[in-house]
C-alpha cells in the first residue's frame, strides 16, 4: 500500500503491552508507593476511571491518526490512513489472528483450488443494518473495483481472477469477471491462472464487501461520512469531524466474540506532529504514540517501557518515466543512482534507530522459496562512485541535447522525515552533480494526487505490504499497475512479473523475483533509502494492541483495558 503501511523480526508483528504495579499485601505498601509515584511521573493521572487515554468505566480509549483518511470507499482506497479506518469497520472473507495468520473473516471456510476457490459464508455475518452479508455482496465489490468508471489504482490485484485484466483495460463489461454468488452462502471464483496465494489475497482492503442497494442509495456519496458507509467489522464509525477527529464505537451485532473487546475508540487527534503526540501521552490524553530519535533520551529517563517494530515498509525515490522527463533518461538516473549512499541518509541524516538502509525494491524480510529472498538472490551491491556518476550526467546531457539541466522537481510529504529527507536529497544533487533540485512539499493528500498525475520528477514514496507475499512488492512497477505513479514500462520486467504470478514451482518463482529485483537496480527504476521501523509506547494499562506489517500497521481490535487484578502481571 501507499506509503504505510510494517514483519517484525521476521514474524509478521509485534504485540505491545505495558505493565503497572498494584497493591497485593499491606506489606508492599511502601515499595508500591515509590513505584506509582513514577509511573504517575511517566504518563500522568492511571485513575482507572479518569478518562482520557483510559477510561476504564466507560471502556473507551483514546487515540491519534496520523492522517485524514482520504478515501473509505474500499473499492478505491490506497493509503495506509484509510486502510488503518477499514480495517476495524469492515471485514473480508479472510482476517488475522493476534500472531499474523490467516483466520476465517465473513468466510468460515474455504478451498483453492489450481483453477479457482470457494468460499463459504457465515450465517451470522451481518451488516450494520441488520441485513446479511451475502455472496452477492462480494460480486458487487469485485466487479465495482475492476469497471474501468471506477478508476480503481487497486484493480491489478484482482488479476487473479478470470477477465479481471481484460475489463479494467475495456475490453469486457464487470459482469464476466470470474466470481459468482452460487447461493446466499457461497462464493465462487474462477481464476485467469494458478494463484496459491489468493487467500492472503482476499484478505486485503481491495476485497472487502459493499451492498449494491446501500451504495446505490446514497447517491455518488458513499463513505463520504459516517453515515454514508455501512459496516460489518468489530467497530462501527459512529462519528467522523472531517479533519479533526473520529469515534469508533463497537458494533453489536459483529459475530466473533474474540475481536472488539473495547465499547469506543475515540480518536480525538489527526496529526502528524510527533512532539504534540509526545506531549499528549505525557499528559495521559492518548494511549500509545511514536517516538523519534529525539525523543528516546527522555522517554528512558522516566523508564517508559519503549517497543520497536519493523513495519515492513521499504521507502524509495521514485522516478518519472513519462516522456518529456529529463528522468525518463537513463544515464541521468544512473547519475543520480552513483551520487548518493542510503546508508549516510539514514545514519548520517535522520539518525532514526528503527530505520535500516534499504538494498533493495524488496525488505529484507521478504521471502522466497526456501528462506530469506535476500539469501537466495542477493541485491546489487551498490557503491557511491561519484566519477562514474559525472560520467553518466555527461552523457545524459548530450543524449537530451541540453545546455544545463532544468531544475528538477522533487515531491515530498510535509512530515518531518520526509520534509529532512527532500532536503538532503536537494543539498546531495547540488553538491555532487550541480542539479539544482526544487522541493515541492505537500500535504498527505495533495502528495497522492500530484503522485497519480505525474506532477513530479522524483517523489518520495514508499510501499507497505498489502498481503504476505513477495509479489505484493514485485508486481509494484508493472507497466498496469497504476501505483506505479512514474509509469515505467519494461517488457523484461512485465514477463518476469508475469511469471511470478503464475510459477507454480518455488524456485522458478523465487528466481522471477530475482529477476524483478535486477533490473530494478540496472534500470535505475527506483532509489532505495530505508526500510521503516517505529520506536513506540504504550499506556501500560491497555493490553493487547498489535503492530502489524501486513494488515492494518496499528490494530486495536483485539486490544483490553487491564482490571485491576491483572495489574503487576507480566
Amino acid at each position: 500500500m501507499s506509503e504505510t503501511q510494517r514483519p517484525a523480526s521476521g514474524d509478521g508483528f509485534t504485540q505491545a503491552a505495558g505493565t503497572q504495579l498494584a497493591l497485593y499485601a499491606l506489606v508492599a505498601m511502601v515499595v508500591l508507593a515509590a513505584i506509582m509515584a513514577l509511573l504517575s511521573f511517566a504518563i500522568g493521572d492511571s485513575s482507572a476511571s479518569g478518562g482520557g487515554a483510559i477510561d476504564a468505566e466507560r471502556n473507551a480509549i483514546t487515540i491519534t491518526l496520523r492522517q485524514e483518511p482520504p478515501q473509505l470507499d474500499a473499492t478505491r482506497s490506497t493509503d495506509a490512513a484509510s486502510f488503518a479506518v477499514l480495517g476495524h469497520v469492515m471485514e473480508g472473507l479472510i482476517s488475522y489472528d493476534q500472531k499474523g495468520q490467516l483466520i476465517p473473516g465473513v468466510a468460515e471456510r474455504w478451498e483453492i483450488r489450481e483453477d479457482g476457490a470457494t468460499f463459504w459464508l457465515r450465517d451470522d455475518a451481518l451488516w450494520s443494518d441488520g441485513k446479511p452479508v451475502t455472496a452477492a455482496d462480494f460480486v458487487f465489490a469485485w466487479r465495482r473495483v475492476v469497471d474501468p468508471a471506477t478508476a480503481s489504482q487497486y484493480a491489478f490485484i484482482t488479476y487473479p481472477i478470470q477477465n479481471a485484466e481484460a475489463i479494467t483495460n475495456g475490453d469486457l463489461p464487470p459482469t464476466t469477471l470470474g466470481v459468482r454468488a452460487a447461493n446466499e452462502r457461497r462464493l465462487e471464483v474462477d481464476f485467469q491462472q494458478p494463484t496459491p496465494y489468493f487467500d492472503k489475497l482476499v484478505a486485503f482492503i481491495t476485497f472487502l464487501p459493499l451492498r449494491q442497494d446501500f451504495f446505490e442509495s446514497t447517491n455518488g456519496r458513499y463513505a463520504a461520512d459516517a453515515d454514508m458507509m455501512l459496516y460489518n467489522g468489530p467497530y462501527l464509525l459512529s462519528e467522523w469531524v472531517h479533519g479533526a477527529s473520529m469515534r469508533w464505537t463497537k458494533n453489536p451485532l459483529y459475530w466473533n466474540d474474540e475481536k472488539g473487546f473495547l465499547d469506543e475508540i475515540d480518536i480525538a487527534y489527526i496529526t502528524t506532529d510527533v512532539n504534540a503526540k509526545l506531549n499528549l501521552f505525557k499528559d495521559a490524553q492518548i494511549a500509545d504514540t511514536d517516538l523519534v530519535a529525539p525523543m528516546l533520551p527522555e522517554a528512558m529517563e522516566r523508564r517508559w517501557h519503549i517497543d520497536r517494530f519493523m513495519d515492513g515498509t521499504v521507502f524509495f525515490l521514485e522516478f518519472n518515466h513519462r516522456d518529456g522527463r529529463v528522468t525518463k533518461n537513463k544515464n541521468f538516473r544512473k547519475a543520480m543512482q552513483l551520487a548518493q549512499d542510503p546508508s549516510e541518509l539514514v545514519y548520517k541524516v535522520l539518525k532514526e534507530a528503527a530505520y535500516i538502509p534499504a538494498e533493495s525494491l524488496f525488505p529484507s524480510w521478504i521471502r522466497g522459496a526456501q528462506e530469506l529472498l535476500r539469501r537466495e538472490h542477493p541485491p546489487t551491491k551498490h557503491e557511491m562512485n561519484l566519477a562514474k556518476a559525472r560520467e553518466h550526467l555527461e552523457l545524459a546531457r548530450q543524449e537530451l541535447g541540453l545546455d544545463d539541466f532544468p531544475p528538477i522537481v522533487l515531491l515530498s510529504g510535509d512530515t518531518p522525515v520526509s520534509t529532512l529527507s527532500a532536503e538532503y536529497y536537494q543539498e546531495l544533487f547540488k553538491r555532487n552533480l550541480g542539479l539544482e533540485v526544487r522541493i515541492d512539499l505537500q500535504t498527505f493528500k495533495q502528495r497522492l494526487a500530484k503522485m497519480t498525475s505525474g506532477e513530479f520528477d522524483l517523489v518520495l514514496s514508499g510501499w507497505g505490504p498489502d498481503y504476505d507475499d513477495a509479489l505484493t512488492f514485485g508486481d509494484l512497477f508493472s507497466s498496469w499497475n497504476l501505483n506505479n505513479r512514474g509509469r515505467y514500462d519494461s517488457a523484461d520486467m512485465d514477463a518476469n512479473i508475469r511469471i511470478a504470478q503464475s510459477e507454480l514451482d518455488p524456485v522458478k518463482r523465487s528466481a522471477a523475483f530475482g529477476e524483478i529485483q535486477r533490473i530494478s537496480y540496472e534500470d535505475v527504476v527506483i532509489l532505495p533509502m530505508y526500510e521503516r521501523g517505529w520506536s513506540f509506547v504504550v499506556d501500560p494499562r491497555l493490553d493487547g494492541l498489535i503492530r502489524r506489517a501486513v494488515g492494518p500497521e496499528v490494530d486495536y481490535t483485539y486490544a483490553k483495558i487491564r482490571s485491576a487484578s491483572q495489574n503487576g502481571d507480566e
